[in-house]
This record gives C-alpha cells, sequence and structure tokens, in this order.
C-alpha cells in the first residue's frame, strides 16, 4: 500500500513537468526564426498561397488558441497534421517508433553488459594495468561525441574494411518485409524472414556500438564504484576471511551492489541514449523518430518538433517512475 501511495504521489509530480515541457517546446519552437509555410512552399509562393496554407494549419489563430488547441490534441492522442508531409503526425509516430525503440534496446543492452563485465574487472582489478587501461577507455568514450564517433566507425567498417552495410536504412533496400511493429528485427523474427533478420542485424551493429559506447562510460564508472564499495566493506572482508572463493565474491556480493543500483542506472542511460539518437539518426539514415524529429526542426514544422519533444520527454519522465518504483521495491528507506 505504501508503495502504491509513493508511486501515486510521483505520477501526480509528472503533469506540470510534461505541462511545462509543452509550454516551452511551444513558445520556442515559434521565437526561432524561420516561417514553415514559407519554408515549405518555396519563395515563388504567392501571398494567397501563404494564406492559405496558414489557415490549412490554423497558424492564422491567436497564439493562445493555437497553444490551447495543441493541449487539447495531446489529451485526446492527436498530434496534428504535418505541415512539411500533410500527413498525420500520429501516423508518422507510430511508422519511426518503433525503429528507434529497437536501436535504443540495443544500446543499452550492449552498453550494460559491457559496463558490467568491465566495471567488475576494473573493480576486482585496481590499480593493475587492466584497470588503468578500462578507465582510460571509459574517459575517452565519455570524451567523444557521438556524431563523431559514428563517423569514425562508417570510415572504418564501411569506408576501409567494409564488414558493415551502406549506413541507410535499417535493412537492405532489396530485402522485403512484412511491417509488424516498424522495428525491422523484430518484425523479421516475428516473420520467420532470416533474410530479413541477417540484414536488420548488419544495420544495427554501428549505430546501436555508437549509442553504447557512448553511455557506457558512466555505467562503467558507476558499477566500478559500486564493487569497490562493497570491497572495502565488512561483510565482504569477512567472506574472504571465510575463504569464499573468488568467483562466489564476485556474484554473491560486487555483482548484487551493482544489480542494486541498475535501475536508476538504466533510467539515466535510457534518458542519454534518447538525446543521442537524434544525431546518431541522421548520420547512419536510421529512419527513426530522432531523424525526424530533427528534419522538423529544419523546416520549422511546429507540429511535428511538438510531438516529437512531447513523446521524449514523456518516455524519459514514465522510465524515471518506473525506475524510482523498482528502487522503492528494493529499497523501503527510498519510500521514506
Amino acid at each position: 500500500m505504501r508503495l502504491a501511495r509513493f508511486a501515486l504521489r510521483r505520477l501526480l509530480q509528472l503533469v506540470p513537468v510534461l505541462v511545462g515541457v509543452t509550454l516551452v517546446t511551444f513558445v520556442l519552437i515559434r521565437v526561432l526564426p524561420g516561417d514553415p509555410v514559407r519554408t515549405i512552399l518555396g519563395p515563388t509562393a504567392t501571398p494567397a498561397e501563404v494564406q492559405a496554407a496558414r489557415v490549412r494549419f490554423g497558424l492564422n489563430k491567436p497564439i493562445l488558441v493555437q497553444y490551447w488547441e495543441y493541449l487539447r490534441g495531446l489529451v485526446t492522442g492527436q498530434f496534428g497534421t504535418s505541415i512539411q508531409s500533410g500527413q498525420s503526425v500520429g501516423h508518422e509516430i507510430a511508422t519511426r517508433i518503433g525503429a528507434t525503440l529497437e536501436l535504443i534496446v540495443a544500446a543499452l543492452a550492449i552498453a550494460l553488459a559491457a559496463a558490467l563485465v568491465l566495471g567488475l574487472i576494473s573493480a576486482v582489478r585496481r590499480d593493475r594495468l587492466e584497470d588503468h587501461v578500462i578507465r582510460l577507455g571509459s574517459l575517452a568514450g565519455n570524451a567523444l561525441p557521438d556524431f563523431w564517433l559514428g563517423l569514425m566507425l562508417i570510415l572504418v567498417f564501411y569506408n576501409t574494411l567494409r564488414w558493415a552495410p551502406v549506413p541507410s536504412g535499417q535493412v537492405d533496400s532489396g530485402v522485403a518485409l512484412r511491417t509488424v511493429t516498424g522495428a525491422d528485427l523484430v518484425d523479421g523474427i516475428l516473420t520467420l524472414n532470416g533474410t530479413a533478420i541477417t540484414s536488420a542485424l548488419r544495420h544495427l551493429m554501428l549505430p546501436a556500438l555508437t549509442l553504447a559506447l557512448v553511455v557506457s562510460a558512466s555505467l562503467l564508472r558507476t558499477v566500478r564504484a559500486s564493487a569497490l564499495e562493497i570491497r572495502t566493506s565488512a561483510p565482504y572482508a569477512t567472506a574472504v576471511a571465510h575463504g569464499i572463493s573468488g568467483r562466489r565474491l564476485v556474484t554473491g556480493y560486487l555483482l548484487r551492489a551493482a544489480m542494486v543500483r541498475m535501475p536508476t542506472l538504466v533510467a539515466l542511460v535510457f534518458g542519454t541514449l534518447l538525446g543521442s539518437t537524434v544525431l546518431v539518426e541522421y548520420v547512419f539514415g536510421w529512419q527513426g523518430l530522432g531523424q525526424w524529429a530533427l528534419r522538423g526542426l529544419q523546416y520549422r514544422d511546429y507540429p511535428v518538433v511538438q510531438a516529437a519533444v512531447f513523446i521524449y520527454a514523456f518516455a524519459y519522465v514514465i522510465v524515471f517512475l518506473i525506475a524510482d518504483i523498482v528502487h522503492a521495491a528494493l529499497d523501503p528507506r527510498v519510500r521514506l
């Protein structure tokens, strides 16, 4: 019951946060220079054509009316119509969100696995060669921009070694795949399409590795710090004194200490991945929400940018809410 009240209280706290996000996004996108209608129609458009387009997209209405209609649409699940494509924003989100989620989940899995293994090795081999190499690598990974790292991986694995496919899309152009979820790898598995699975894995490798390298550095340091904290504790010293084997010490003490912090760490990494996907998707030609949002920003497509920012903010706060609930379930002191 106390956990349920904790979850309800945190859920209610998210409402003003999301409303604030909608207000800030709505204002900032309109403060930026540029007219979306003239950008889409081009310089040869007549004043009558520009005015007709403004009326069609509701841009001729007072600013407060536009914001109210935007909020009302969010409540009913209507994100409006894209100024650039003329299609429903909700439909475009549905066709692209699967690709972004697939990329984030793959990167998250790689980052967590690498951080756990390397973080524990670094803690166990503290102040030795392995520890220094791993820590230096984590610092380098944390300092490198994600888009630059992606370009370097393309240069090495596609341009030089020819191991990776052309960085465009989620599968090769000649692969026939029936869309089910929008995530091509998942769709290939669901439809038992071996060719699509192989192609999707090859296309997913470099962008997922790029994102994983960016976020695994901070994860690795946290795992290492948790493991070192346990190594200096009395229970760990007692276990060593009783002759418990090294493998049991790692799995029973160090790994368990790192796993307790995993919910919060996963939420932090997920938030970082959400922001990083925008440029990484653009670099690799990944047809997800990030590339769609960036193109909407370039064309000042108000409904697209507003919807994309809201989706990202909503996903971010929901993941943190779930992490808080899981953390509270694992550690009752959090609910106090």
